[in-house]
């Protein structure tokens, strides 16, 4: 450490703009270890509340690299504004901290449940109110974002009051705490506090250290520092915030439930967070349809999942079919209709989340609809991620049918990539045909031909194909469903005709898209509806191909 070669003259300023040296209870290098530590623990938090940020945001709104990209470029933008405003409370750093701490802890601590709450209340009213999450959560990334950025110019201030040294030796050990403890909490958000606490009690829980640490630096450090009205003012604000995070948490179980009716509707009835997504089941019973939600999106209604799945399958089953892999398709659906077929030996699924194969083995209204498939000893189910399974499996498969959400939904658009339909095109038998769930054509046009351009780059031969009937009375956000917000809300905002949903059957050659002739009647799909739908398709096709979609460069839009 660089010390000041001579003291400041009598009546001159201090150096480098310290107020004088500070009245410590302890020796000064155990001082400066404490302020480190603290600098430590509230990088940690403030990197927590971005992470949530983030992830409550892409589960909410959905496209996670628009959401992610608002809420770092404001909060950095704002964490700028923050450490400008921040210079006029240096000549009282000690009561400032405190105060940022406490204001830090109270918004960043309740961020979540208040995004959560305008999402469940307010999401499906329209107007206004219909872009009342982002718009909150630009105000908590703003808001989270100053208070952030002023920690640094009062830190600086803090540490250069315990003991004087060159400027540039305190910003380097300034920051190096900050990039440590920002290291741990963005390890400590995926790794422990999403998975055991949740989202919302995550959040609490953070804002509770927060303002421990700051109230704990501020009054047991710096108290000397401190007028008795200052102190006794942040005791009060510190027990407060206290008070208000103890009293969120306390109360957050009531407030899921209550969010989760706001969202789904009174008959919710299961719900169940994985440490890969949420899942809930709503009705199922007296008369109301079965709805299965994964992460607020609809996967599909009871409605009109026969429609879907029969139009998914049976194109595809026309030909040899011994072996047939399913990816995605936990709820046991496609399964079903895959197992109406004679000559089916074997069905593989892979499905990235156990929790939703023992929902549809476990739940009586959801393993009744699937036909109990899980008891049959044909079907093998793995755990793995669908591309991460491809790349490693060397068996060779008569159909391969690809059962997953939505291209438009940002996490998934990996596994609809030219890789992943040359992995898919890999494994299928000669002769054998690759099915795709392609979103809907009527509503997400270029996204379904974009699929088909890909599918082709990949060396695959396709026949497009549309099915009309999809229950439009009930919303959710892009899934298998319509768009929208879910719930009871959703249905109240949803309006027009049936939607459809758009699928690709892809082969080596050119496969003719016909029904299997030895497959039992269907209930909703023929053989003049598939063709009909089929020609349908291809007049949309537009004049000019489209670019296909690769691992490094997605072009599908949420």
């Amino acid at each position: 450490m660089i010390e000041p070669h001579a003291p400041a003259p009598p009546g001159a300023p201090p150096p480098w703009g310290v107020q004088g040296q500070a009245r410590l209870p302890v020796r000064p290098g155990i001082g400066r270890f404490l302020v480190l530590a603290g600098v430590f623990v509230c990088a940690a938090c403030g990197l927590v509340y971005e992470l949530e940020l983030v992830a409550l945001a892409s589960y909410l709104i959905g496209d996670s690299v628009t959401q992610a990209s608002v809420v770092l470029s404001v909060m950095v933008f704002a964490m700028g504004v923050g450490s400008l405003a921040a210079k006029r409370l240096r000549p009282c750093a000690a009561a400032g901290f405190g105060a940022v701490e406490a204001a830090l802890a109270l918004v960043g601590g309740c961020s979540a449940m208040a995004l959560y709450a305008v999402f469940a209340w307010t999401g499906g009213w329209g107007g206004l109110w219909a872009d009342g999450p982002r718009c909150l959560l630009v105000v908590f990334s703003l808001t989270i974002g100053l208070l952030i950025g002023a920690e640094v110019p009062l830190l600086m201030e803090l540490i250069q009051r315990i003991r004087r040294q060159d400027p540039g030796g305190a910003v380097a050990d300034l920051f190096a705490a900050d990039y440590v403890g920002a290291l741990v909490g963005g390890l400590a958000f995926p790794f422990l506090l999403l998975p055991r606490f949740g989202q919302l009690s995550g959040a609490l829980l953070t804002g509770t250290v927060n303002v421990i640490a700051g109230g704990a630096l501020v009054l047991g450090l710096f108290r000397g520092d401190l007028s008795r009205r200052a102190r006794w003012t942040l005791v009060v604000a510190n027990v407060v915030v206290l008070g208000l995070l103890a009293s969120a948490a306390m109360l957050v179980d009531d407030f899921e439930r209550a969010a989760r009716h706001a969202l789904y509707g009174a008959d919710a009835r299961v719900a169940l967070r994985s440490g890969v997504q949420e899942a809930v089941v709503t009705g199922g019973s007296h008369g109301r349809p079965l709805r299965f939600f994964l992460d607020g999106r609809l996967r599909f209604s009871g409605r009109d999942e026969r429609r879907y799945h029969e139009a998914l399958v049976h194109p595809a089953m026309n030909g040899p079919h011994a072996r047939v892999l399913i990816l995605g398709g936990g709820d046991g659906l496609a399964a079903r209709e895959v197992l109406r077929h004679p000559g089916v030996r074997r069905v593989d699924i892979v499905e990235p989340d156990a929790d939703v194969v023992r929902l549809a083995r476990g739940d009586a209204a959801l393993s009744a609809l699937n036909g109990h498939v899980y008891d049959d000893p044909r079907v093998h189910e793995v755990t793995a991620d669908a591309f991460s399974r491809l790349r490693l499996d060397r068996s060779r498969y008569d159909v391969v049918v690809s059962d997953l959400p939505d291209p438009c939904v940002t996490g998934v658009t990996k596994l609809y990539s030219q890789e992943f339909y040359g992995l898919a095109r890999r494994v299928l038998a000669p002769g054998g045909r690759l099915v795709v769930h392609a979103g809907p054509l009527a509503d997400r046009h270029r996204a379904f031909w974009t699929v088909d351009a890909t599918i082709r780059a990949a060396g695959l031969s396709t026949r497009p194909y549309r099915v009309g009937g999809r229950d439009a009375g009930f919303g959710a956000r892009p899934g298998r469903g319509a768009g929208g917000a879910p719930g009871a809300a959703g249905a109240a905002g949803a309006a027009g005709a049936a939607g459809d949903w758009g699928f690709i059957l892809a082969s080596r050659v050119p496969a003719p898209l016909r029904l299997d002739s030895s497959c039992p009647r269907l209930r909703t799909l023929t053989q003049a509806a598939l063709t009909a739908d089929a020609r349908a398709a291809s007049r949309s096709r537009g004049p000019r191909p489209l670019p296909p979609s690769t691992l490094v460069h997605p072009r599908y839009t949420d």
